[in-house]
């Protein structure tokens, strides 16, 4: 046996969705139904785990076998489920996955496992199964019977008179259904081989699936969770939500004052218009009223601060050992292949300024809501930054945070030559004031001579490297830092001419694309690749990984401009035609690199407990006497394939997380 391909229908009373498949699977209720395979390729087989079936002894220890490629889509849920499952027979055996007191040898060592999902994710296709199989185009698709049958056959039931008050439907309730899930799961399996059989052409490099398996052991490790802090963050909300709406009563007499109708019939009868009450608007009335109206709208902004459904949903994530996992999904932007957030959403935490971040986080811990209100303005905002530290290391450990300096300005920079930038970089400079001092042709300093222009600076950095003009400047918030609007273009003109290499590149990357496409050929620009083939636009990268444009095409945009199209995943998470450019080709260019650049850290760092990423740092649990030179020296290396890329990169130790 080299392969085997499965499919899972289990049954749990934890809620998928809100807890994620690592506590799902930890129920005592939880159970594999049917278990369907197939072995190299051939005819699917359905266990019946639930009627009696026994799953074969060389498939058993097929699931153990590192020798054996086990395929599966959205693979991370099978092989959870299959880990507990293996722990119930007691034949579980993860070879050498687990290493010391690591908290990942629960679960199958992820090395021999390959998600159908990634790969198509790595070539540029939607990640749902059934998305997946449509735009391939498949004989075979996903039946659309499958919601149906799991909702009634996985998940409990309401018990009601008509079914006798039973709290979970089983086979013999309905076996009509049951053989239908059946063929259901069989197909599963099919979908998915048909999807392997056709992506043959497009494979996924050994490199990547190496960073799968870093990947899937991180979501394994999971993140320990300070239980009485977040428990306590939330009874503190609900009372201080409670104070918040009792204060917009006495003042406003309102019924319900989070009521949007009669808060607004409120609001005019003080002479206030408005046609929404969202966070923006009311932020821009708040300077124009009175200061009866102005509390009363500033109380309504902190009662709507959603401080704890991240509190939450780490409640409903937590797993028995007290961590949450799963947190992160592999190739979730598979137009760059950087990672997604799940269930906390790590990517979007609040940032936290509170300057006493110690002395708040243990009033909140111990409970004490009126210190809390009494010492700070609100207490919403005070929760929301402490969100943050309700993640802490294990006893004896403690979290060493490193990240990369300026990144994404790094790797642009080398891309396009840009000479003075990379300087800039050597020279240890702040990049900000560098732009500005080469914008405005003065030396601009950080606190220092000129500094007000470094705001400048930085807002244009960060707006306008790919592409953009005004309207990402004002994105940015550069009228509520103060610019006018008559500043905003002057700005991007000084930017750009600031940067010729950068907006030759935009233009280079554009015209490279475009013949790719046009003549079905290969493009060499400097150290990229674009190819056409097989209905596929790849950009290959320094590191050897490709990003993926399905079924490219040229087209004339609304501008009367020759533009470039292609198929992909759109906002609305939809398979649609979309247009894409120079310059955002060059953004997903830099955005690629800089995710390998990150994986290449982690895989020289591997050996370490890595818990958390996010966006270009790495958040490790490590013993009390590690340094954080051990980190920060590894984490700055420069790969291999990106010669002449300068690195930095900074780090701090912490024992919860926060930002330095």
């Amino acid at each position: 046996m080299k392969t085997l391909s499965i499919d899972l229908e289990t049954y749990s009373d934890v809620d998928l969705g809100k807890s994620g498949v690592y506590p799902y699977s930890e129920s005592e209720e939880f159970q594999i139904l049917l278990f369907g395979y197939s072995v190299d390729g051939g005819p699917v087989q359905v266990v019946d785990l639930i009627c009696g079936d026994q799953i074969p002894q060389d498939v058993l220890s097929a699931l153990t076998d590192p020798a054996v490629l086990k395929f599966a889509y959205n693979a991370n849920f099978e092989r959870v489920c299959l880990s507990r499952y293996l722990h119930d027979l007691g034949i579980f055996d993860n070879g050498d996955y687990c290493q010391g007191d690591d908290t990942v040898g629960y679960y199958l060592d992820p090395a021999s496992w390959r998600c159908t999902m990634v790969w198509g994710g790595y070539n540029g296709l939607p990640m749902k199964l059934s998305e997946c199989g449509a735009a391939l185009g498949l004989d075979k698709q996903k039946m659309s019977e499958g919601a149906d049958l799991i909702r009634f056959f996985c998940r409990p039931c309401k018990p009601t008179k008509s079914n006798g008050g039973r709290t979970r439907n089983l086979p013999q309730h309905d076996l009509n259904k049951w053989r239908t899930f059946k063929e259901y799961n069989r197909r599963d399996v099919e979908v998915e081989q048909s999807i392997q059989q056709r992506l043959q052409r497009y494979p996924v490099p050994d490199t990547v699936w190496s960073e799968y398996a870093i990947d899937q052991k991180i979501n394994d490790r999971g993140v320990r969770i300070d239980q009485d802090l977040v428990a306590q963050a939330i009874r503190i909300d609900e009372v201080s939500k409670s104070s918040l709406l009792q204060r917009m009563q006495d003042i406003t007499h309102l019924e319900n004052p989070n009521s949007v109708l009669q808060m607004k019939d409120w609001l005019a009868e003080h002479g206030v218009m408005t046609d929404t009450l969202g966070k923006k608007a009311v932020a821009e009335l708040i300077d124009t009223v009175t200061p009866e109206v102005r509390e009363v709208l500033e109380l309504r902004q902190q009662a709507s601060k959603s401080s704890t459904k991240k509190y939450i949903t780490m409640q409903n994530a937590l797993c028995l050992d007290g961590r949450v996992r799963g947190m992160f999904q592999f190739y979730g932007a598979n137009r760059t292949g950087r990672f997604a957030g799940r269930l906390v959403q790590l990517q979007n935490l609040p940032q936290n300024h509170l300057e006493e971040l110690v002395e708040a986080r243990t009033i909140t811990k111990a409970g004490d809501f009126r210190s809390l209100d009494m010492l700070y303005d609100s207490v919403p905002q005070v929760l929301s930054e402490l969100i943050r530290t309700a993640f802490i290391p294990k006893p004896g450990y403690k979290y060493i945070v490193s990240d990369y300096a300026a990144i994404e300005a790094r790797v642009i920079a080398w891309y396009a030559g840009e000479t003075w930038r990379q300087e800039a970089f050597a020279n240890g400079e702040d990049i900000y004031c560098a732009s500005a001092s080469a914008m405005f042709h003065v030396p601009v300093e950080k606190h220092g001579v000129n500094g007000h222009l470094r705001q400048r600076g930085k807002v244009a950095e960060l707006a306008l490297g790919y592409g953009g003009s005004c309207g990402a400047l004002r994105a940015m918030g550069a009228l509520s830092m103060g610019m006018e609007e008559s500043e905003l273009q002057p700005l991007v003109d000084m930017w750009r001419e600031a940067s010729p290499k950068i907006v030759a590149f935009w233009q280079d990357v554009d015209n490279a694309a475009r013949d790719a496409i046009a003549g079905r050929r290969t493009v060499k620009l400097r150290n990229l690749m674009f190819s056409y083939y097989s209905g596929m636009l790849f950009i290959a990268l320094p590191s050897g990984r490709k990003l993926a444009y399905a079924k490219p095409y040229l087209t004339e945009n609304r501008f009367g401009v020759i533009s470039i199209g292609y198929w992909g995943t759109g906002t609305a998470r939809k398979w649609e035609q979309q247009e894409t450019y120079g310059a955002k080709i060059v953004e997903n260019i830099v955005q690629a690199t800089s995710r390998d650049i990150l994986c290449y850290a982690m895989k020289n760092l591997k050996d370490q407990q890595i818990c958390m990423h996010i966006h270009d740092e790495l958040v490790i649990e490590v013993p009390e006497s590690t340094p954080i030179e051990a980190i920060t020296s590894i984490m700055g290396q420069t790969p291999p394939w990106a010669e002449g890329l300068l690195l930095r990169a900074d780090g701090y130790d912490c024992h919860f997380y926060q930002k330095d």
